[in-house]
């Protein structure tokens, strides 16, 4: 039979159970982080509030028995801020009752590995988690996207370190994470903003954005000239501005491949838009073949066949009496165009570094000072070259930085390109992007308010110069515009790197002339030239390409007449649009005889580039020092202002450039709003080794 117990033990008893309440209070809230925690690296904690809490509000990693400890005997503090009823938690006006529901945890390099997050209103818990999984970070690994993507480890120095971005700053900045419902801003209508758009809308549910575009068109640079008013199926077209991409290197002599990586992010963005556009067969982007250099292409010589027009690269080849006769150079240039040539050491070695991981690349060129020298500066000042040797080795107006990655682009022996054009990808970004993208608006100021901390973004209509700016507000503002533009907006007071960038930042020009003939004669001559880039001895022309496309089609065809940069590009720049294109297809007369003139239609497309009022000039082209100086820069958001566009990036000048900038751009954005999870989401998605979150 059981014992009924005494009343001094019944009173006992209840004693007991009321210490214990005492010491074990119920649960205000209850915190919890999704998937493994990473040593040294980032997490979102996410609280549910059970009670209201309002006041001081700190969160603590200790033992998982610390319900009932002091937040001192923890192992770390996470951080800490203010919520619910407090005048100190008006930073939390987006939160519900002022409330954050997420928080950013930078873990310790030596956090221990078995513990819980505990919640601690001054110094009384409120909640905790459940055990926390601790692991150490897994190296970045390319992902797969059903593209034949290498897996890349070891990646010293990643390029954007969230983890790094975070500590710096303030502990209660980096803990408070932001609503989604922040409104950003985008400025232009690069091909980036395609990524942009993408992860930001689609990947981690941010809507309320807003594109300003000055022209009429998503693309930027961008752009093919389809001439006539044709189609794009008829194949009468010619790019004006980037033309392919680069895939892989074959070493002559052996079956040794190396792959490109870095431009394998453009086939990812097709395939990514292919699918949001349920493969439209209006919209789908297709990649071709391109055909970067051909038998036949004309070569740079003063020889000229007995008909007068010039030969191409396998006669050359054959006949070693066609080149141009070398001009004498002084001996004492020799030894030191020699030494440049070590210095830069483009050996197969350092060739495959950059092609596997241009990134990893980046950290020994600065290393090895080929970011703070351009050859001339090198020759002159370390060599101690008098300006003659200088002049000849190079040349005494180079002042860019001596990286050659784009002589590794352009050792690549597969190259494709965009079947119908390039710009069929803008065209396939439009219908995703277009009802929330205010077009033919001009940008001309940004006023911040430091109180609000908003942005202001003055814009007029691009045809009325004279009208009153229109403004929005914005929580933040993603900039892509290239700094040839911004620099003549009026503009906050950013840090004086940044602001001095933005003013003073190089810039490459390139002028191209595109012309339409009746037929597609250069195939059916005899030396048939079919497809490729050449480059001939008239100046002012540059390179001539020839259409990899629709190969011996019938109908009437485009040559790009000339490819011309830099200085000479400049030259051209300045012939009105009717001497520069019969200067052109007088040169195209020369090269390939009197056919050219019979077939010529009168129909062309000029674009130079340093007169297109939404550019003003190429690419980004900064002098040696420049990008070393003001790239850290890019990757402070200041004033909730992030930078993007290829002028930001470790590249220049390729469509691959401006979209890795994006997704930093976008990782970045993230990281202040607090984002973390979807920050790790964008860089698992879209191939961004080189960015540790």
């Amino acid at each position: 039979m059981a014992v009924r117990p005494t009343v001094a033990l019944l009173g006992a008893i209840a004693l007991a159970s009321s210490a214990q309440a005492t010491a074990i209070p119920s649960a205000k809230i209850s915190l919890s982080v999704p998937g493994t925690v990473e040593i040294d690296g980032l997490s979102n904690i996410y609280v549910d509030y059970h009670s209201p809490v309002d006041g001081h509000f700190a969160i603590h990693y200790g033992s998982c028995d610390m319900s009932s400890s002091h937040p001192s005997l923890a192992f770390h503090e996470v951080g800490s801020t203010y919520i619910g009823n407090h005048h100190l938690a008006r930073r939390h006006l987006d939160w519900e009752d002022q409330r954050p529901s997420r928080f950013v945890w930078v873990t310790p390099k030596d956090i221990t590995v078995d513990g819980c997050l505990h919640a601690y209103s001054d110094d009384q818990w409120i909640g905790s988690s459940s055990p926390i999984n601790v692991a150490t970070k897994k190296a970045k690994r390319a992902h797969d996207i059903s593209i034949d993507l290498a897996d890349i480890s070891d990646v010293e120095g990643p390029w954007f370190d969230g983890v790094a971005y975070l500590k710096a700053k303030e502990p209660s900045q980096r803990f408070v994470g932001k609503a989604k419902a922040k409104e950003i801003g985008i400025l232009g209508g690069e091909s980036i903003l395609l990524t942009v758009h993408q992860l930001l809308l689609d990947s981690v549910g941010i809507k309320n954005w807003k594109i300003i575009e000055s022209t009429g068109r998503v693309g930027g640079r961008i752009h093919t000239s389809y001439l006539n008013n044709t189609r794009p199926d008829q194949y009468q077209y010619q790019e004006m501005g980037p033309m392919r991409f680069p895939v892989n290197i074959t070493y002559a002599g052996t079956d040794e491949v190396i792959e490109i990586q870095d431009h394998k992010m453009v086939f990812q963005l097709a395939d990514y838009v292919n699918k949001l556009n349920h493969h439209d067969p209006d919209l789908e982007v297709n990649f071709i073949q391109w055909i970067e250099s051909a038998a036949n292409d004309p070569v740079d010589t003063t020889k000229r066949r007995p008909d007068g027009t010039v030969p191409g690269n396998a006669e050359v080849q054959a006949n070693k009496s066609l080149e141009s006769t070398p001009e004498a150079s002084a001996p004492a240039a020799t030894p030191y165009a020699a030494k440049v040539e070590d210095w830069l050491a483009l050996n197969k070695t350092n060739i495959t570094e950059m092609a596997t991981n241009v990134f990893k690349a980046h950290k020994k060129a600065v290393d090895a000072g080929y970011l703070g020298w351009s050859e001339s500066n090198y020759l002159r000042y370390y060599l101690k070259a008098n300006v003659n040797i200088t002049d000849q080795v190079d040349s005494l107006a180079d002042s860019y930085d001596s990286w050659l990655y784009d002589d590794v682009y352009f050792s690549a022996t597969q190259w494709k390109t965009i079947d119908k054009g390039l710009s069929s990808l803008p065209l396939a970004i439009t219908p995703l992007v277009k009802d929330r993208t205010l077009f033919y608006s001009v940008v001309n100021r940004m006023d911040w308010d430091e109180d609000k901390e908003k942005m202001t973004v003055y814009y007029r209509p691009r045809n009325d110069s004279w009208a009153e700016s229109k403004t929005m507000e914005f929580d933040y503002v993603v900039n892509a515009v290239p700094f040839t533009r911004v620099r003549l907006w009026q503009i906050p007071q950013y840090s004086i790197s940044l602001n001095n960038a933005i003013q003073r930042y190089g810039y490459e020009s390139a002028c191209k002339v595109a012309l339409l003939y009746k037929t597609r004669f250069w195939e059916h001559m005899e030396y048939p030239i079919i497809g490729g880039c050449g480059s001939v001895n008239i100046t002012g022309i540059g390179s001539i390409c020839y259409p990899s496309y629709n190969i011996n089609g019938t109908g009437p065809g485009v040559l790009l007449g000339s490819y011309e940069e830099g200085a000479a590009a400049l030259a051209t720049t300045a012939f009105s649009e009717s001497d520069h294109v019969a200067f052109v297809q007088r040169a195209m007369i020369d090269v390939h005889g009197e056919i050219a003139k019979e077939q010529y239609t009168g129909i062309y497309d000029r674009v130079c580039w340093a007169t297109m009022p939404d550019q003003g000039a190429s690419w980004a082209a900064p002098d040696a020092g420049q990008q070393e100086l003001y790239i850290p820069a890019f990757f402070q958001t200041e004033m909730n202002t992030v930078f993007v566009g290829e002028h930001t990036s470790y590249t220049h000048a390729w469509i691959f450039s401006a979209l890795e900038s994006a997704t930093r751009g976008t990782t970045q954005l993230l990281l202040d709003m607090g984002l973390v999870d979807e920050a790790k989401q964008v860089t698992e998605q879209w191939m961004a080794r080189w960015i540790s979150v």
